[in-house]
């Protein structure tokens, strides 16, 4: 076929567009069509795959032909070989190990220490005061996730592990585009706090497999020290410390971001909100939600769903070829990257009419059923689907329950919400917002 449309030349000045603005370089690189070829660095060729039929193709139909993108090499610094960034037999190994965690009776078995955790956050809050939601939610969740996954209270080292995973994730910014891998090695200061970083969160890491060793128990991270590999031997202690922290920090970020953002949202609509608290008073009748309630709590569910339309926290996904493939009619090369953007598609008019518009209406049976399945995929797709979906879809719509029932937030006058684009979605500012409390209904 003939060469996509797209920008010539080594594409210097989108380069640093896509370190600076990388939201605002992604839509000017769709406007050359679903399929663009760039080059930076002068040789490294990029495609942008921008429509949902392509987004299948890199991810599921071609998915053998492509492996983790360059920038995963940043990722590992920090957390190894963890299910996040394995490939090959190995990924598929740890994914089979993980499996029964994530099996549907044993995440409804987490429910009720979900709904304990942000029942207990929610007395935190006092009507009129400010907090900054960004930082709740990541306490909030990191909560649950060290609870249900590692039976283990970090409440102490909340602040420590935030701290660190905000540093971390400044250090290695750029670490979904094919860009990281030229500075990754330089005594730079992001270098420097990235290194720190790991040296804090190993720590605490180390010191939880060290309490859980020769316990017995059936929690992740008891599951992780007796497992055994195909040939007979067990995990070592650095294997075990990067399926562990790889789970403790993907496994409470995305979710805290995807809350962040729907508090954000529901302060802007208050005909949304209204109609959220209307479920949530019909279903539950003021008493605190239970996993036997999440099928019923569907409206909860697709406030959830559209906020991570507009806000996915995993905003961009890279790959980069391991052979000779093809998309879209095209030759891809050995070694040329593919980004696909859920940023990008997300907000796609052709797929979601009025892209802008807050409305969790278009998450209806009707209207998914409708629509291509790869017109929303926050969770990614094909074999490196995140294995943790079923375990964040229920723990989102619980804890956004359980705080709804009592609290509206409403963002703090002349507070800036801009977009941080790191590896997840994040509030570049932060998200405060002053709390305003609800009349108690029954026993909640």
């Amino acid at each position: 076929m003939a060469p996509p449309a797209g920008p010539r030349g080594l594409f210097a000045g989108n380069q640093l567009g896509l370190m600076r603005d990388p939201m605002g370089a992604l839509a000017k690189l769709a406007t050359h069509g679903d399929i663009v070829l760039f080059r930076m660095f002068g040789t490294q060729r990029i495609w942008l795959a921008n429509h949902p039929d392509l987004v299948q193709e890199v991810l599921v139909t071609r998915s053998k032909d492509y492996r983790k993108g360059r920038g995963l090499q940043a990722a590992k610094r920090l957390l190894g070989e963890g299910l996040l960034t394995s490939e090959g037999d190995l990924h598929r190994e740890q994914r089979k190990v993980m499996q029964p965690m994530f099996h549907h009776e044993r995440i409804a078995g987490y429910a009720d220490a979900m709904v304990r955790h942000a029942a207990r956050a929610r007395e935190r809050f006092e009507p009129g005061q400010e907090h900054d939601m960004s930082q709740e939610m990541a306490r909030l969740t990191l909560g649950i996730v060290a609870q249900t996954l590692f039976d283990a209270d970090v409440e102490g080292d909340a602040a420590d592990i935030g701290s660190a995973l905000t540093d971390a994730l400044v250090a290695f910014r750029s670490a979904r585009l094919p860009v990281s891998e030229l500075v990754s090695r330089l005594p730079t200061p992001s270098n420097v706090r990235l290194q720190r970083a790991r040296v804090r969160l190993d720590a605490v890491i180390h010191r939880l497999i060290a309490e859980r060793r020769g316990e017995e128990g059936s929690d992740l991270l008891r599951l992780l020290l007796g497992a055994q590999h195909e040939d007979g031997g067990g995990m070592s202690d650095a294997q075990v410390r990067d399926e562990a922290l790889t789970i403790l920090l993907a496994g409470h970020e995305t979710t805290a971001q995807a809350l962040t953002w729907t508090w954000y949202l529901l302060g802007q609509h208050a005909e949304v909100e209204e109609r959220l608290h209307a479920e949530l008073d019909d279903v539950l009748h003021g008493r605190l939600p239970a996993a036997g309630d999440v099928p019923r709590l569907a409206y909860t569910a697709q406030v959830l769903a559209e906020s991570m339309r507009l806000y996915p926290p995993a905003w961009i996904l890279t790959r980069q070829a391991v052979r000779d493939t093809g998309i879209a009619g095209q030759a891809v090369r050995r070694g040329d990257s593919v980004i696909v953007s859920e940023w990008l598609v997300h907000r796609d008019a052709r797929w979601w009419p009025e892209p802008e518009r807050f409305d969790p209406g278009r998450f209806a049976e009707e209207q998914e059923k409708a629509r291509h399945e790869f017109a929303y995929f926050p969770f990614g797709g094909g074999p490196r689907l995140c294995i943790g979906e079923p375990f964040a879809w229920m723990e989102g719509t619980l804890l956004l329950a359980t705080l709804a029932q009592r609290w509206r937030f409403r963002i703090v006058p002349g507070h800036p919400v801009e977009l941080l684009p790191l590896i997840t979605l994040r509030p570049r500012h932060g998200m405060r917002m002053v709390a305003h409390a609800l009349p108690r209904r029954g026993r909640a």
